[in-house]
């Protein structure tokens, strides 16, 4: 199974939307969290299932949120780029 990579921007982004998501209501933050762990092991598992959306960019969707996990297959490493919301540009990962 290929090394899973994040980069700061993605991880600060997750962590941002999860405390967005705790202070709208009690468990919503966890409930993000446990979101984006589930679209994590599903890339781990196929990462080649998911759709290709820019260059060597991939696109998992969260459920129940309006965020996607961009990443990126390399030989040794899935580099995870971004944890978009999808009201956010999308050139602004596409630029990153």
């Amino acid at each position: 199974m290929p090394r899973l990579v994040f980069r700061p921007e993605a991880r600060q982004e997750a962590k941002d939307g999860r405390d967005w998501y705790a202070n709208q209501a009690d468990g919503l933050g966890l409930e993000f969290t446990r979101a984006i762990d589930a679209v994590i092991a599903g890339i781990q598992r196929f990462p080649e299932s998911f759709p290709v959306v820019a260059k060597n960019y991939r696109q998992a969707v969260l459920r129940r949120f309006p965020y996607s996990i961009i990443y990126e297959i390399t030989k040794s490493e899935i580099v995870v780029l971004r944890c978009f919301h999808h009201r956010r540009d999308p050139d602004l990962w596409r630029s990153s």
